[in-house]
């Protein structure tokens, strides 16, 4: 399901919301600031994997 923004997403989706929490500052900080580009469960995972791509 597709949702206006991050917010949107994070209070609809309590799964969501638990993923965006375990992820490191920098990472949540990222996210935040393309609100509108993150619209979707899939949309915060995938962003989340390319932005954390080179921690391993």
């Amino acid at each position: 399901m597709k949702y206006p923004n991050l917010d949107g997403l994070l209070r609809s989706e309590p799964e969501a919301r638990q993923f965006f929490d375990k992820l490191p500052d920098y990472v949540r900080e990222q996210i935040r600031t393309r609100p509108g580009g993150v619209n979707s469960f899939e949309s915060l995972r995938d962003y989340a994997d390319n932005l954390t791509r080179g921690d391993g």
